[in-house]
């Protein structure tokens, strides 16, 4: 296996893919905040604990576990794009938060400080290690013996209409797109239960446990803007890059997502269906 992870360092910290993520960071933040929520309520971080969070992204996660530890407490963050991590930095001073510090690293390979947190947690940042069981392994060694790592993962496609609804759209309008193994490093490398735990055994870590979450994402705006941000942020956008897709494509696709989420449509807000992975797992005491 690769030793390091230099295609995504690439692809999240200077491609247009990566941008897009600051382009739609506060809808991004606000679609998935019903995951945060899972991720910090399931670690149970608790005043002055140390954590360390992996893929921070810009900073959404680094800020609320810091708001959870308090001022006693610190929380590390460590993202692979640098765009990502000085967009973090700069809203991390904007809150006045002191009690966290942002790390560009490649987590996998990272040389962090030993036995020095008491919690692990990360939002959709773990799924795209080339080696997963190195990357938990060296990401272990952070963390005291008895602490507990807690992370969200997209579970199967089939349950996660933001990816599903999105790539089945831009299929019918634009075509196929080459095979690919869904195991490989991506947002859905962890759909597999069975298979995640027994890489996270391999890893040595022990009392591991998934639970397979049924909730709402919350993207804001209206169903068109939902439909807007799925289009542009995902499977839809990937096919649009490979078929080289126009503008009218993109409009086409957004206004048939938009009408096949109208049944996820409440009181004017969408509420979509997903499927979510949270996995516990613990350095052995």
């Amino acid at each position: 296996m690769a030793d390091d992870n230099t295609e995504q360092a690439e692809y999240w910290g200077a491609s247009p893919s990566g941008a897009k993520w600051l382009t739609f960071e506060d809808r991004l933040d606000a679609a998935f905040a019903p995951v945060l929520d899972l991720v910090l309520d399931r670690a149970a971080l608790g005043p002055g604990d140390r954590v360390l969070d992996i893929g921070c992204g810009t900073g959404a996660s680094l800020i609320a576990a810091a708001q959870r530890v308090g001022p006693t407490g610190h929380v590390t963050g460590a993202d692979i794009s640098q765009q990502l991590v000085a967009r973090a930095i700069d809203r991390v001073a904007a809150h006045g938060l002191e009690h966290i510090d942002i790390r560009l690293e490649d987590a996998q390979t990272a040389t962090f400080p030993e036995q020095s947190y008491d919690a692990l947690i990360s939002r959709f940042g773990v799924m795209f290690f080339s080696d997963t069981v190195a990357a938990f392994a060296n990401m272990a060694k952070a963390l005291k013996p008895g602490a507990t790592l807690t992370f969200a993962a997209w579970g199967p496609l089939g349950g996660n209409p933001w990816f599903k609804l999105p790539h089945l759209v831009a299929v019918e309008r634009l075509g196929a797109m080459p095979k690919s193994d869904r195991n490989a490093p991506g947002p859905l490398a962890f759909h597999d239960a069975a298979r995640i735990s027994a890489l996270l055994a391999d890893a040595g870590l022990d009392h591991i446990s998934v639970d397979a979450v049924d909730m709402r994402l919350t993207p804001p705006g209206t169903r068109a803007e939902a439909a807007d941000l799925m289009t542009n942020v995902g499977p839809a956008a990937r096919v649009m890059a490979h078929h080289s897709g126009t503008a009218a494509d993109a409009r086409a696709i957004a206004a048939t997502v938009a009408a096949e989420i109208e049944a996820f449509e409440q009181d004017g807000a969408v509420l979509l269906p997903a499927l979510i992975n949270i996995y516990q797992a613990r350095v052995p005491a």
